[in-house]
């Protein structure tokens, strides 16, 4: 992603500053290997759970969904989830798209009827993030960061909005551990670019430390 000289003074971003941070890059990347590796064995039996229970509701369906994102610099990545939805969910969203409980470029529905009773659960407590550490081991995702998006939102970004995709994109960040659903795409827009323009090691480690509060004191999620 390339910027003029001008369009740099205009962004809330230091998109030079973020480039050379090589220092902490790396130890954000090594931390993110040690971490992602420890937490899906420790977490192995909270995935058999989840599985089992997404089979046990729909038996012929796939435990797992992996979906298109943009990643750092919109590199195109394959995100895995627990399938909390409908298996034709895809097919069924030109329909409620109308009924976007949020403005701006992502899609959030309260009320979505794609969801599962399993699906409910796990996306309350976001059990259904957790196949996302697999993303972390491979370097397509960080433990802390934006939120990948799909690529038919970024296709709606300003050049001020794809300021969020300077940097790999996290499992968790600044607006779910503190407005998570309930925000704008506005506001999840200046919390994700407050991180960037402030993220460091402790700034990343209070964020992980209230992603574990969020799944058992759940914040707005859906």
């Amino acid at each position: 992603m390339e910027y003029s000289n001008e369009k740099l003074k205009s962004l809330a971003v230091d998109v030079q500053y973020e480039q050379h941070r090589y220092i902490y890059r790396v130890g954000k990347r090594i931390f993110d290997f040690v971490a992602s590796l420890i937490g899906l064995a420790v977490l192995s039996p909270v995935f058999l759970i989840v599985a089992t229970a997404i089979k046990l509701e729909d038996p012929v369906g796939p435990v797992f969904y992996a979906q298109v994102r943009l990643g750092k610099h919109q590199q195109k990545f394959k995100m895995y989830k627990f399938r909390s939805m409908v298996v034709d969910a895809d097919k069924k969203l030109k329909k409620l798209l109308k009924l976007n409980d949020v403005d701006g470029a992502m899609f959030k529905m309260r009320e979505d009827p794609r969801v599962t009773t399993v699906g409910r659960f796990i996306r309350k407590y976001s059990l259904d993030e957790l196949p996302q550490l697999v993303n972390v081991l491979l370097g397509q995702m960080s433990l802390v960061g934006p939120r990948p998006p799909l690529p038919r939102e970024v296709a709606e970004y300003t050049d001020y909005d794809k300021q969020r995709l300077i940097v790999k994109p996290g499992c968790t960040g600044l607006w779910q551990v503190t407005v998570r659903n309930n925000a704008s795409f506005d506001e999840m827009l200046r919390l994700d670019l407050a991180y960037i323009s402030h993220r460091g090691i402790r700034f990343d480690l209070w964020i992980l430390i209230h992603t574990v509060f969020v799944f058992f004191k759940p914040n707005g999620a859906y």
